[in-house]
């Protein structure tokens, strides 16, 4: 197949199950008289299990895999695609791979953590507890499922009669380390050891017939499944591609007499029998095919406390093609979530998980969004509630990768950041009237300064207001000058500094800048003072700093905290912004169309058909632009003879008579058209009228060459003379002559002229 998707058995399975509308056979209990090809298959979307099989089959062998068509029973649910005691494997959670941190080797010098003084014994006995309640929990919980299925289950009176058909893949082909099975109808994989599979009648495949030679009283799990055994699998072809067990050395002694090997040929070649060429055309999935899947446009799945639902694409405007609701109990009454997967959405929304018990919502996007989301969990899409936001760092400028709010503060994570920037957490003022996303730019939350608060403010309803940034470690510089963390107190104007520490040292230094804006006792504005930054370093006798060098850190320090300020406003602003864009994007629901889809497209549509115009337009004109007006005549002529001069200009006067006639047939018409049109002064005035006495005339010649002429002012056109305005009284080079005036002669009539 042309499409990577079916490259494996799972996506090939899904293909089948969800392309075709699955038909039960007529009698439960017997096969199909006749199969019909995937081919036809194919085209009406429709079969039973055997057509499932035959093509599933098909498609597998095509990408490589060793499988069959089998021919068995099978339990109730399995041939009826019962899944309602199965539980639905979108619903079952990944393992995660848990790695084992390295725990790195203890130092010298490391100081001893403090002995845990809590009785062990008591804590294994309480995780006993624990695990003891959880268990019979869980098997209390179990048994009433139980008890609820024997209730709903009805036995089956044809319980292993029930004809089926499914597809067996062995192992060693496409690296498959163990034989299963594949139901077609659900496109689930089971083991061979599997208790819905009762028995197997035979297998095939487009090379031979295998007939199973094995007791089923145990279903499959006893079957041996070593097509190269004919005691166990009797073949019906004698070419096959399995290879036969190795004979026992009396039986090869007895082969070797000359007589019986040449009477064994000949049974042989009596009794052998090819496989004959397939007559099934070739199997073609088209693209629109492959896209649409669903054959009726939707398709249910009933799972254990799970609905599956598949829409074809673009059926629905939002572009929802999956929605999977999981319920609390049997009976499905109470939904507990819903996840719904969408295509060809413009905003690149890709999966949104509903939670209905915690109210938590979580979308999922791919690569291409505007705003480069990747992830986005939200209770409420009003501003200043918690959610979090995480990012395509590749697609940002800022690198950042993960977004955090809540009601009082906003933590981001970076990575990737030139200047090392890797965390930053912003604790807001508290807000007093409500915002709107109307408001983003004119109400912003406030990051409170001590000074900017009235006296009569208490400043005990305020938190203590900061700005935390971390910044990983630079190589390039010394860990005490390197800074780790920086926190700015706006509320009481601090600025306190965390350095990197060194790799032998347990402590690293630390610095904090008092900013002082009332003066001193004599009035005047404190610039800087020893006290104003107080410092714990690690090594004090390698470098002491001056007070010029902590004025000028502690000024840089300033500058950037109003640029942390802003930038906290800057994710305040982009935060409200990505928030109307999501509400756009979810009222308009607008869906992207490839250019290719030509169906869908009207853009291409329109320039398909526009194009198709221009070429059909372009085409006309040739074909007028071809036309030979002297073909008819020169097919009076004898072919292949050249023309002499008498015969040449008979030709042409023939080639200018019926041009003649033709233009008085189009005078004609046009002068009963208009006097049709517009009744009057002109009624009756036909083409035949004798001139009038008085007036400028325009007198053709009695030769009539001249097909017509047309004066203005002193001058004239003949139409189909080649001078072209000249002056009256003129003879015209095709042998009329012309004494003047505003009238025009046309076949030897007069009209007046419009001069307009």
């Amino acid at each position: 197949m042309p499409y990577p998707e079916l490259y494996n058995w799972d996506t090939c399975a899904q293909f089948v199950s969800d392309f075709l509308s699955a038909v039960p056979l007529p009698d439960p209990l017997k096969p199909p008289s006749y199969l019909y090809s995937s081919t036809t298959v194919l085209k009406y979307q429709e079969g039973n299990c055997f057509d499932f099989s035959t093509l599933l089959c098909s498609m597998l062998l095509g990408a490589g895999y060793d499988a069959y068509c089998v021919y068995g029973y099978g339990s109730q649910d399995l041939c009826h695609m019962d899944l309602t005691r199965e539980v639905c494997p979108l619903t079952v959670k990944p393992k995660e791979m848990v790695k084992e941190e390295e725990k790195a080797p203890p130092k010298k010098y490391a100081v001893k953590p403090p002995r845990d003084l809590t009785s062990r014994f008591e804590r294994e006995q309480e995780i006993k507890r624990q695990e003891g309640v959880k268990a019979e929990e869980e098997k209390r919980l179990k048994q009433g499922e139980r008890l609820a299925e024997q209730e709903s289950a009805k036995t089956d009176p044809l319980h292993g009669l029930r004809v089926h058909s499914w597809v067996l893949v062995l192992s060693g082909k496409r690296e498959v380390p163990e034989s299963f099975f594949i139901d077609p109808f659900t496109a689930r994989s089971y083991s061979t050891q599997d208790d819905h599979f009762l028995g197997i009648e035979s297998l095939w495949n487009h090379k031979n017939y295998w007939v199973n030679m094995q007791d089923c009283w145990n279903c499959c799990k006893d079957l041996v499944f070593d097509l190269g055994d004919p005691v166990r699998w009797e073949y019906l072809l004698l070419e096959t591609d399995k290879p036969l067990l190795s004979l026992t050395e009396e039986e090869d002694d007895g082969m070797n007499d000359d007589d019986d090997v040449e009477n064994l040929g000949k049974e042989d070649e009596d009794k052998s029998f090819d496989m004959p060429c397939s007559w099934v055309e070739q199997i073609e999935i088209s693209p629109e095919a492959f896209e649409t899947r669903c054959p009726n446009g939707k398709k249910v799945i009933q799972y254990k406390r799970a609905r599956l639902e598949k829409w074809a694409p673009y059926l629905n405007n939002n572009g929802l093609v999956c929605r999977l609701t999981t319920y609390e109990d049997l009976q499905c009454t109470k939904i507990l979530e819903i996840k719904e997967w969408f295509q060809n959405r413009k905003d690149m929304l890709e999966l949104k998980h509903i939670n209905k018990v915690t109210g938590l919502n979580i979308d999922y996007f791919k690569p291409g969004h505007p705003q480069a989301l990747r992830a986005h969990s939200y209770t409420s899409m009003q501003p200043e509630m918690d959610r979090v936001m995480e990012f395509y760092e590749t697609a940002r400028v800022d690198g950042l990768i993960k977004r955090e709010e809540t009601p009082r503060t906003m933590t981001e994570y970076y990575q990737g950041r030139p200047d090392l920037l890797s965390y930053r957490h912003v604790n807001f003022g508290p807000r007093i009237k409500k915002l709107s996303l109307n408001s983003a730019e004119s109400n912003p939350r406030p990051v409170v300064l001590r000074h900017s608060l009235p006296t009569s403010h208490p400043t005990h309803v305020l938190a203590c207001q900061k700005i935390t940034e971390r910044f990983s470690r630079n190589p390039a510089k010394p860990a005490d000058e390197d800074v780790a963390e920086r926190v700015f107190l706006l509320l009481d104007e601090r600025i306190q500094l965390r350095y990197h520490c060194r790799e032998d040292h347990l402590t690293a230094s630390k610095r904090e800048f008092l900013w002082r804006t009332e003066g001193d006792s004599k009035g005047n504005k404190i610039i800087m003072t020893p006290d104003m930054c107080l410092s714990f370093e690690v090594e004090p006798m390698e470098h002491t700093k001056k007070l010029l060098y902590q004025y000028e850190a502690m000024m840089k320090l300033k500058n950037e905290e109003k640029l942390a300020r802003h930038q906290a406003w800057e994710s305040e602003l982009e935060v409200l912004e990505i928030l109307k864009l999501r509400e756009e994007e979810e009222a308009a629901h607008v869906l992207t169309i490839s250019i290719y889809d030509t169906k869908r497209n009207e853009k291409s549509k329109e320039y398909r058909e526009a194009m198709e115009r221009m070429m059909l337009e372009e085409h006309l004109w040739q074909a007028e632009a071809q036309l030979d007006y002297l073909a008819p005549f020169l097919a009076q002529l004898p072919p292949g003879e050249k023309l002499t001069r008498w015969q040449a200009v008979r030709l042409k006067d023939e080639c200018l008579s019926d041009f003649k006639q033709r233009l008085i047939d189009k005078a004609n018409l046009i002068q009963a058209r208009f006097e049709k049109v517009l009744p009057g002064p002109w009624q009756g005035r036909g083409p035949q009228r004798p001139q009038p006495e008085n007036g400028p005339r325009a007198v053709c010649s009695p030769s009539q060459t001249c097909e017509g002429l047309i004066g203005a002012g002193g001058g004239c056109q003949c139409l189909g003379c080649p001078d072209d305005r000249v002056v009256l009284p003129h003879t015209c080079s095709l042998g009329g002559r012309v004494d003047g005036g505003r009238e025009g002669v046309v076949g030897g009539w007069m009209e007046p002229y419009n001069s307009s």
